[in-house]
């Protein structure tokens, strides 16, 4: 003998979309959005807002953005790289060569001041002692110094 069983479709036992009987008193100015809103745009940060206009801003823009602001950085990464080298042989060539150079130079000039130092005191020696000559003091003095001597003073 044969027995048949029924068997149920869950499809059939799930409700269909549309209003429920909840939904009938539902109207569009009972919002629970209205005032009750943990929303506080204070607290959102520029990134998050960039961020957000990922949305807005079509993806060929953004691309085009990226790549224009890549190129600038590179560029200046590129600038900021090639100054730097340009200022560390040019302040290492200035240690190396032009420090010994002055110094050189210095000391010639204290060798030179020296000498003429010495020059002074013969001629003040010889004035003092050369006292039996007719000419004045002012005359020997005169004829002593070099016409370089007389335009710097």
């Amino acid at each position: 003998m044969v027995q048949l069983q029924e068997i149920v479709d869950e499809h059939f036992q799930e409700g269909q979309p549309g209003p429920g009987d909840d939904d009938a008193d539902y109207t569009d100015t009972d919002s629970e959005i209205s005032e009750e809103s943990e929303y506080d745009p204070r607290d959102e940060t520029l990134g998050e807002r960039l961020y957000a206009l990922r949305d807005i801003v079509p993806r060929q823009t953004r691309g085009y953005i990226s790549n224009t602001v890549s190129t600038a950085g590179n560029a200046m990464k590129s600038v900021l790289s090639f100054s730097g080298k340009t200022l560390w042989i040019i302040s290492s060539s200035a240690l190396l060569l032009g420090i010994p150079w002055a110094l050189a130079w210095s000391e010639e000039n204290q060798v030179l001041e020296m000498e003429k130092e010495m020059k002074m005191r013969e001629m003040g020696g010889d004035l003092l002692t050369a006292g039996t000559h007719d000419e004045s003091t002012v005359g020997q003095i005169s004829n002593a110094i070099s016409p370089e001597t007389k335009a710097a003073l």
